[in-house]
């Protein structure tokens, strides 16, 4: 039990009436309702779709790379520390511009990596080359159809 006797609190609650700029925003959530929500479903679909995929996907992927780690061929570390190491040296060679810090270090890990698994890159080179060529391609269709319909 208490000694003393609180007396009753009577409060009030008074809401702050709403600005233009609050009713505004108000208006534009409410309309923009539906959208937001089937905006929001889609994403939640893709997430959905590309969660089962990569999982149906991807186990086979990293089951087979940590056994690769696991019991790696001969000198394979050190191979991957010169080419980690081409990388660095690519960094620091690229002072300066973005470019170069994304051409430089690439091109010195490519170079690295070609060194030591010369049969993967020539294959990568061929793979690549194909495919300049038909993106070369394309942009000339695509101008020359530009240049006559004007």
């Amino acid at each position: 039990l208490s000694l003393y006797s609180s007396p009753a609190r009577e409060t009030k609650y008074v809401e702050d009436p709403q600005t233009q700029l609050e009713e505004g925003v108000s208006h534009l959530r409410h309309v923009m309702e539906p959208y937001t929500a089937w905006c929001q479903q889609m994403l939640r679909l893709t997430f959905e779709a590309r969660a089962s995929l990569s999982s149906a996907l991807c186990s086979d992927f990293f089951s087979e790379g940590f056994e690769f780690l696991q019991n790696p061929p001969a000198g394979f570390y050190p191979r991957l520390g010169v080419i980690g190491f081409a990388g660095i040296v690519g960094l620091f060679l690229a002072r300066g511009s973005k470019i170069k810090k994304l051409v430089y270090p690439a091109g010195l890990m490519g170079i690295g990596a070609s060194m030591y698994y010369p049969q993967q890159a020539v294959a990568i080179a061929k793979v690549a080359g194909t495919q300049v060529y038909d993106w070369s391609l394309q942009g000339y269709i695509a101008v020359e159809s530009l240049w006559k319909d004007n």
